[in-house]
């Protein structure tokens, strides 16, 4: 818990729920900000308290209109930083672009970078995120966390670890599948899939032991959750007794509600880097982690200077 001497802790609109939360677990109130928008669509920020020589943490996430949160970030941050705040910390639990890290294709951008860019030039002195699409994107950043703590705690309070089976939807996610599995001393598994474009799989392949397996799915995020759909029906076919997924990220855009309802799927958990309460309403397998005492306490550390790799490997009380 902090005192509230020179902290100060503002959102903007796309997750005043986790704000809220931060905010509580460090025994503080959110300082006060107005965001608005003008009839053409330009975002106006009004910082409603002094920050002068203050240490000052922006929370907005990558969600919903992201283009939207993304410029009230960027102007915020600006706006603190030409009234004098001591330090300036943006705190993005879903980084925006995040999939859109390497240049794939002739001419493509890589628009993670200029992304950080952004927030760099605008005036931020650090950032914080949680669980980058790609390992390589934390070169852009000071304090990257991990939602693995988070997670294995849940499996080892849920299961039974005996029964357990960690699986990879994909041969990119086997590190954070393998190291889950290893923390936990269970088997792991994973896919080989194929893409015909997109956000579309055309073919998996499973590789490991899951017949009579508690089938646990883990990775970063989930979009359309057609892999984790598909994935989750070949376990079944594979002899596994029930399957789970767990996801830091669950974007569930289109139709990913309507999937997982139908899916094999016992459960979808997620974390609330992004807002979940309107699609727990609309679909009854949806669970949510709370990762905000994780966040309070890693802006607890940074104002303090503590070390935070602590929370690289145990989740905060």
């Amino acid at each position: 818990m902090l005192n509230g001497s020179g902290v100060k802790i503002f959102t903007g609109t796309s997750h005043p729920e986790l704000a809220e939360i931060i905010a509580r677990r460090l025994g503080l109130t959110l300082s006060k900000a107005e965001v608005t928008k003008s009839g053409i669509g330009e975002t106006n920020v009004r910082i409603a308290e002094s920050v002068r020589e203050n240490d000052v943490y922006i929370i907005n996430t990558g969600c919903g209109a992201v283009n939207t949160a993304l410029m009230e970030l960027c102007i915020m941050i600006h706006a603190c930083k030409i009234a004098s705040a001591r330090r300036i910390t943006a705190v993005l639990p879903l980084f925006p672009y995040a999939r859109q890290d390497k240049k794939d294709k002739s001419r493509a951008p890589i628009s993670a970078k200029l992304v950080a860019n952004m927030i760099q030039k605008s005036g931020c002195d650090h950032v914080i995120t949680m669980d980058l699409h790609a390992s390589q994107i934390q070169g852009f950043f000071d304090v990257p966390l991990y939602a693995e703590p988070s997670s294995i705690l849940y499996i080892r309070t849920h299961f039974d670890l005996k029964e357990v089976v960690i699986v990879s939807p994909d041969a990119g996610g086997a590190k954070r599948a393998t190291s889950i599995a290893d923390r936990l001393g269970v088997d792991f598994a994973l896919f080989h899939k194929e893409r015909k474009k997109a956000n579309s799989v055309s073919r998996m392949v499973l590789v490991g032991h899951v017949k009579d397996k508690v089938a646990i799915l883990v990775d970063d995020m989930a979009d359309t959750c057609g892999t984790l759909c598909l994935a989750a029906r070949h376990l079944a076919e594979g002899g596994a007794s029930k399957v789970y997924a767990i996801v830091t990220h669950g974007i569930l855009s289109g139709d990913a509600l309507e999937n997982v309802e139908k899916s094999e799927l016992e459960k979808l958990i997620v974390t609330n880097t992004l807002p979940q309460r309107e699609n727990q309403a609309r679909c009854c397998k949806i669970e949510v982690i709370d990762v905000g005492p994780v966040l309070g306490e890693v802006i607890r550390r940074s104002h303090y200077g503590e070390s935070v790799s602590k929370l690289f490997h145990e989740v905060p009380y």
